[in-house]
């Protein structure tokens, strides 16, 4: 019997499901409108909830040699010594854990077998089958991948084949034409500018390591680049800028690979749950107001009535929750990052510009 709460939606929407087109105060602004599944309110829990229509998935269960159960890494928020170091953690259904492919390092063709849905993130899940030697793999979804679509991944370097079509010499225009195309993997400086990428990697023989949840991506920004006598570019500077989504442009090494598009399920920030009892399933409580607990475990509990007193709030530990307390070390730059995020959404004043 297929569970709801951990299953995909099925390829045959149910009787009392509907598609509707609901418009988010996000997708308002960017004047775009999402397309949602919703349920008729036979019961209060089905009133509210919201999915993506993604009847595309797999239907059934995962590949098995490439998955292991949940057992030792569900503690529950708890550490070796039980004590809670995540709160917030526990319960939830039982989930086995899919080893998918960060690295990409097998080369040659991948035949997509299916896109499958993965309780343990956001984004969808691509089953490959090497054409050679027949080595399945997980890798995380592009948007807009298929069932029968085929991948590559050049990270061992171009085959002989395609630099003799290009006559030993690497033309960009032509070397885009043949192998930017979605789900491939490539080494950043072999991707064009301007090219939206998800799974990057942030050292040469590193794993993914950024933009790796549902409807993620980077741009590539810039690459110093010079022009040969012969015509042809070479990219001479170590890295490549990469812009991420939250405005942060970071320097990445020209040899660490990046998956070209986007990540899969991109409407996932449209999910409404629908009710609290999905959470639990998801495996997470319920976060408790400080106010409404007892001195004994939060400094705004206790007291008659509700009222924390007349202090600033503070969190679980005593430490200023607000009123613009410095929570961020300032010894331990990172050299990475070109262009920080903007932070406190835009609001905060810049000391430099004034």
């Amino acid at each position: 019997m297929l569970q709801p709460r951990i299953r995909p939606l099925l390829n045959q929407p149910s009787p009392f499901a509907q598609t509707t087109v609901a418009a988010s105060k996000k997708a308002a602004e960017e004047d775009v409108s999402v397309t949602l599944r919703t349920y008729k309110p036979r019961t209060p829990g089905l009133r509210h909830l919201k999915r993506p229509i993604n009847d595309h998935l797999w239907r059934g269960r995962p590949y098995r040699p490439l998955t292991f159960p949940k057992k030792g890494q569900a503690r529950g928020g708890r550490n070796n010594s039980g004590r809670i170091t995540v709160r917030h953690r526990g319960g939830g259904a039982k989930r086995r854990i899919r080893t998918v492919d960060f690295d990409r390092k097998d080369p040659g063709a991948h035949l997509v077998d299916r896109i499958e849905y993965d309780p343990n993130r956001t984004a969808h899940i691509a089953l490959l089958t090497n054409r050679a030697t027949g080595r399945k793999s997980y890798i995380i979804a592009a948007d807009g991948m298929r069932a029968g679509d085929v991948v590559h991944s050049y990270r061992a370097g171009l085959p002989k084949d395609l630099l003799e079509d290009m006559g030993g010499i690497i033309d960009p225009g032509i070397l885009a034409a043949r192998t930017a195309h979605r789900g491939n993997c490539l080494p950043m400086h072999l991707i064009p500018v301007g090219t939206m990428i998800y799974c990057i990697a942030s050292r040469k023989d590193g794993p993914a390591k950024f933009c790796r949840s549902a409807g993620t991506y980077g741009v590539i920004e810039s690459k110093e680049e010079e022009t040969r006598d012969d015509g042809t570019k070479m990219v001479t500077g170590k890295f490549v800028m990469v812009r991420l989504q939250s405005g942060e442009i970071r320097k990445v090494d020209k040899d660490a690979v990046a998956t070209i598009g986007i990540a899969s399920n991109v409407h996932y920030s449209y999910t409404s749950l629908g009710k609290a009892g999905r959470n639990r399933w998801l495996g997470i409580r319920p976060t408790v107001r400080g106010l409404a607990m007892n001195s004994v475990d939060h400094p705004h509990g206790g007291g008659r009535g509700k009222s924390k007193g007349n202090r600033i709030p503070v969190s679980p530990w005593g430490k200023p929750a607000k009123s613009g307390y410095k929570t961020r070390r300032t010894n331990n730059i990172n050299r990475h990052v070109v262009t920080p995020r903007v932070r406190n959404m835009g609001r905060r004043k810049d000391r430099k510009a004034s």
